[in-house]
């Protein structure tokens, strides 16, 4: 393996913690560890955002010198102690405690090992069983790109129309260590992961400590339920197989009319175990969590998009626990959201809605009120929130929403050149309700997330303290009935959740900002029950659950880490819980019934229970990914299984690959289509034969994967993929014609191009041979020479 790579990657990651650290600790000044794992997303955010706009100009060394320079300067303004530079010293205006820096460093390595050991067994960017080819090939593109956004490899001459944050920020660190792309492809993956998983143990362990518990509990629990952990269904399929034989019948109907499982398959148990199976729970969906998704090694934005969004929520909490008095301090917290929201939008478009919203939830339900910020508005905000209890409530909302929409406009100009350019499609997509027969099941949504919701649950119903638990229980059955009925779910699992949240926070309920993060995962949830945007990326409302639980799956797993010590601990006493704002709690505490002991005890076994029931699937999956590795043996080299498996194209890959700048290649469209025959798309994209000569190189092909379908329309992509058809069979004149219109210069023949077309030839002036390896040929064309319009066919 590559270790010498591994160790300046992780120098790389030291000098990013190094330059976050003061950016940080000035988010979160007067917590023990200073925000110090939130460091590399805050140093990597500073770093990336000048580079995105330099690179509009031009993209390559200037854009990342400009974000060097942006980093270091953010970082030694806010190391400097600002009262002695006005009296012209230089001095450290921080302090971060070394047991802080420990912590968070020791996280990250153990994480990034982790990740790199996985990817080692498993390196290849194949392209079945996930989206490797765009990934790697949006990778390839941004390395040749003279500017941003790169030029599209499946569609020639335009600029991609997709979000590639991530594969920008890949970019930036391969170029800082000087990383060849298909090493960096497996080390970003590596980097990616842990720095989401510090993110949450940093984020879990500073709002624990406002708590009163150990920061080390709660920060270990949440980088436990983000990074190892997965859904119920997997350990639901072992419990069948401990039921007795003619109950097992029964359960497995049930379960399969609610699931994508089938009867027999439940019936085998874990024996039939596959990583991939817990990913394919509610039909018609895809349901991710982080372990699968970096098992499966996709460099993909919902994934790469993770650790921002961790940020924001960190930002948030800034804002939560901030005094109303410090006006600007609350100002400036919601004037940096709009920069991680617009850098969101071009890492992961569904997600810089989330930034928003969590700001929206901080404004509504941090002590301060939100109306304070705007000048002028304070008196009437408290007017109207005087006159009654649901007043004050409306006003909150309103005026958190008035902020938000300030922020919604910064957003958009911080993230201008996407929101004007690449973000612009041809295709149509429209926001849609979804009708009850798309709807998930309880079953379903038990599977998926149950795990969260009843632990959540009791975390809430023990703070609230409620008198008449009778009728609450028959409020719960009724709400799960009429959901049920009505073909809503949501109603008996998230619903509630969101409820329950908004009232403990909202009257002075010993719970805090974990209670935010719970609300917000709780209203992600809901809102892809009720609506769905309706693409060409997927058959109903597959990619809207896809690209939105993965959010809910960090947000929550995140607030497991104050969640289940709470639980464990038990509920303060009124005397305890001294402001909203909690910056000093006793360590112990007592819900004050005499109750304690057994409360405590069965906490403690609920605990064990939920972390071996979400841990049977990691302990299979990463077993059985580490059994055999490449060939070779392990390996960070995404393309190494070229050579292995693919030989005879293996050379003219890379000879292709080593031709200078963006020149226009000509190969079979990312569709099926037999001698002539009906166009076939379904499947073909996540097939080898499908465009490995673009997906390999990031040179720009005249019509790639059916994907641009989701981006251009199929008018446009229908359009391309019938002048690929007339350059391989058409006559000279014709071919001729449309490789000066595309401006074609390379032609690749491989075994694709002779299944579609059959024998293909190209005796014409302006082409000939340029590469022969195997069973590939690829033909130079040479626009000054080729056949004038209206001339001779002849060669």
């Amino acid at each position: 393996m590559e270790y010498a790579l591994v160790l300046r990657w992780l120098v790389l990651y030291a000098a990013l913690f190094a330059a976050g650290l003061p950016l940080v600790a000035r988010l979160l000044p007067g917590t023990e560890g200073r925000g110090a794992g939130l460091s590399i997303p805050a140093a990597t955010l500073v770093l990336t955002v000048p580079a995105y706009w330099v690179g509009q100009v031009t993209f390559g060394l200037p854009a990342l010198l400009a974000g060097v320079v942006v980093l270091l300067v953010a970082s030694a303004l806010a190391a400097a102690d600002h009262d002695a530079l006005r009296a012209g010293r230089l001095e450290l205006g921080i302090d971060i405690p070394r047991r802080a820096l420990g912590d968070a460093a020791a996280v990250f390595g153990l994480s990034f090992a982790f990740l790199v050991v996985l990817r080692a067994f498993d390196p290849a960017v194949f392209p079945i069983a996930g989206e490797k080819f765009l990934d790697y090939g949006l990778l390839k593109s941004l390395q040749r790109a003279p500017t941003l956004p790169p030029e599209d490899m499946w569609f020639a001459g335009e600029p991609v129309k997709y979000y590639y944050g991530g594969h920008l920020v890949t970019t930036l660190f391969a170029w800082l260590t000087a990383t060849p792309p298909r090493f960096a492809y497996n080390l970003a993956l590596a980097g990616f992961y842990a720095t989401l998983v510090t993110a949450a143990f940093e984020l879990a362990a500073t709002v624990g400590e406002s708590h009163g518990l150990s920061r080390r509990v709660s920060g270990a629990l949440a980088a436990f339920f983000v990074g190892i952990t997965s859904n119920l269904v997997t350990a639901g399929r072992l419990a069948l197989t401990l039921l007795p034989s003619g109950l097992q019948r029964q359960v497995a109907e049930m379960v399969a009319a609610r699931t994508d499982y089938s009867v027999t398959k439940l019936l085998q148990g874990v024996s039939s175990f596959h990583y991939w199976d817990a990913s394919r729970v509610i039909p018609g969906t895809i349901n991710e969590f982080p372990l699968f998704a970096w098992l499966n090694g996709d460099l993909h934005a919902h994934m790469t998009a993770t650790p921002f969004l961790l940020l924001a929520a960190a930002i948030g909490y800034a804002y939560y626990r901030t005094p109303e008095a410090d006006i600007r301090r609350r100002r400036l917290l919601l004037a940096s959201l709009p920069v991680v929201a617009g850098w969101q939008a071009v890492n992961n478009t569904w997600s810089f809605p989330s930034v928003i919203a969590l700001g929206t939830l901080a404004l509504i339900f941090a002590p301060a009120a939100p109306w304070t910020l705007v000048p002028g508005l304070s008196g009437v905000g408290d007017r109207l929130a005087a006159r009654s209890r649901l007043s004050e409530e409306l006003t909150r909302v309103a005026a958190a929403l008035v902020v938000t929409a300030a922020g919604a406009v910064l957003t958009i100009l911080v993230a201008a050149p996407f929101f004007f350019g690449t973000a612009v499609s041809g295709s149509e997509r429209t926001v849609e309700l979804l009708g009850p027969e798309m709807r998930s099941s309880f079953g379903g949504l038990l599977f998926v997330h149950g795990a969260f919701v009843v632990t959540f649950g009791a975390y809430l119903l023990s703070r609230l303290r409620v008198r008449r638990p009778a009728y609450l229980v028959a409020g719960l059955l009724a709400a799960g009935y009429v959901g049920l009925e009505i073909g809503l779910a949501a109603f008996a699992v998230s619903i509630p959740l969101l409820v329950f949240g908004w009232v403990a926070l909202r009257s002075d309920r010993p719970v805090g900002y974990e209670t935010v993060l719970i609300i917000a995962g709780a209203g992600l949830v809901t809102l892809v029950e009720l609506v769905y945007v309706n693409e060409q990326a997927g058959s109903g409302r597959m990619n809207t659950v896809f690209k939105t639980y993965m959010q809910v799956w960090v947000l929550w797993a995140t607030a497991m880490g104050v969640a289940v010590p709470g639980l464990i601990r038990g509920v303060p006493t009124t005397a305890e819980v001294t402001s909203r704002v909690r910056d000093t709690v006793p360590s112990v505490a007592t819900d004050g019934s005499g109750n304690q002991s057994w409360r405590r005890a069965a906490a403690i076994g609920f605990a064990c229970l939920l972390v071996v029931s979400t841990t049977v699937y990691g302990v299979a999956a990463v077993g059985s990914h580490l059994e055999s590795g490449p060939p070779g043996g392990t390996t960070l080299d995404a393309t190494q299984f070229v050579e292995t498996y693919h030989p005879k194209q293996d050379e003219a890959i890379d000879w292709l690959d080593e031709r200078e700048g963006t020149p226009v290649i000509l190969e079979a469209p990312g569709t099926k289509d037999y001698a002539g025959g009906v166009d076939k798309r379904e499947d073909v994209m996540y097939d080898w034969n499908a465009n490995p000569a673009s997906s390999l190189t990031g040179l720009p092909s005249v019509a790639g994967w059916a994907h641009e379908i989701g981006y251009r329309g199929n008018e446009a992509y229908d359009e391309r993929v019938a002048d690929v058809d007339a350059m391989y069979t058409g006559n000279a004149t014709t071919r001729a014609e449309l490789f000066r219109e595309y401006d074609v210069q390379y032609i690749w023949v491989g075994p694709s191009e002779r299944t579609r077309y059959g024998d293909i030839a190209f005796d014409m002036r302006g082409v000939s041979d340029a590469h022969k390896s195997g069973s590939i040929t690829v033909y130079e064309v040479s626009q000054k020479k080729l056949p004038a319009a209206n001339a001779s066919v002849a060669p």
